[in-house]
């Protein structure tokens, strides 16, 4: 019989993605969201429109005999954002988290996948090597949005153990390519850049929040979805990093963008969140089950710069 999944922030960048992967795969899929997905439309074969905080919308949304679960959504965006709305981040995500897992167990659901975040980690020195996963205790989380993302971990795995339910987490990396947030607020850094090279001329500047020197890794899209689908069917309890790999400084991300884009561009420094100084982190687990990714950097944003460029050109 068709497996039933059932994609929860599916209007979202990961999310539409997802469901369009399942769809591929020969799955039945309901995508649930606040809103559809920006700009394709959703290949979900249901898509209800419903606020996850509510325990009657999580009960609706999960009946009919789903199989899978992708529990992606949350209250989220770039640095800026985390940083202006803890309250409402911590607030919104966490009512979602705990009516999710209870409400799958209350449905029996066997398989729950969780999408957590790079952010449960403690800041990090440039350098320094590389920790697995259980290297986040003692816990030290940069903002709030990590410590809610790390409750939101337990609780799966409490669930797990009283209950019986297969839990998967994975801790995502910047997740990039076409069709990602570009522009109002929630974007993150690399979408953001994006933009602003995309609206700079040849030899002009941009503005950069911080020095440049801040470390990071960014994963493409189509490596994300691989990465998600590998864990989800395997024997990996606990949380799992998701990352390329590749890390460079802020600064060599503006120049990687300057080239795709055939540009020269200068880079004006000014006070913002920046967030950790650096990430180093162990693919060790996820490629245990033969997983590489496939996109360099330079490779992703060769393929995300030009939609991002031409969002820009409509939007003017």
């Amino acid at each position: 019989m068709m497996k039933k999944a059932l994609v929860l922030g599916a209007g979202g960048f990961i999310g539409s993605h997802l469901a369009k992967r399942l769809k591929q795969e020969g799955y039945w899929v309901r995508g649930v969201d606040r809103k559809y997905p920006e700009w394709s439309e959703t290949e979900a074969d249901e898509f209800i429109i419903g606020d996850l905080r509510d325990p009657q919308v999580c009960l609706n949304v999960m009946s009919g005999g789903i199989d899978e679960l992708y529990q992606l959504a949350a209250d989220m965006g770039g640095m800026g954002f985390i940083h202006s709305d803890e309250c409402k981040i911590m607030h919104n995500s966490a009512l979602i988290n705990i009516n999710v897992i209870h409400t799958a167990v209350k449905t029996d659901i066997k398989r729950y996948f969780f999408s957590s975040s790079a952010c449960v980690y403690r800041d990090m020195k440039r350098g320094e090597p590389e920790i697995m996963e259980d290297g986040v205790y003692p816990a030290m989380p940069d903002n709030e949005y990590g410590w809610e993302k790390l409750y939101a971990e337990r609780m799966a795995l409490a669930y797990a153990r009283k209950f019986g339910i297969t839990v998967r987490i994975a801790r995502f990396q910047t997740c990039y390519g076409p069709e990602d947030t570009w522009w109002g607020g929630r974007e993150k850094a690399l979408a953001a850049l994006s933009r602003k090279v995309a609206e700079a001329k040849n030899g002009g500047a941009i503005e950069v929040w911080g020095d440049g020197k801040a470390i990071r890794s960014y994963i493409y899209i189509d490596d994300m979805i691989n990465g998600i689908r590998l864990l989800m069917k395997s024997d990996l309890n606990g949380p799992v990093n998701i990352s390329s790999g590749e890390y460079v400084t802020v600064e060599e991300l503006v120049s990687t963008i300057a080239g795709v884009a055939g540009k020269t561009i200068n880079i004006k420094y000014i006070d913002g969140p920046v967030g950790v100084e650096a990430r180093n982190f162990s693919n060790a687990r996820i490629k245990s089950l033969r997983w590489e990714p496939k996109y360099s950097l330079k490779d992703g944003i060769a393929l995300t710069y030009p939609w991002i460029l031409e969002q820009v050109k409509i939007k003017e």
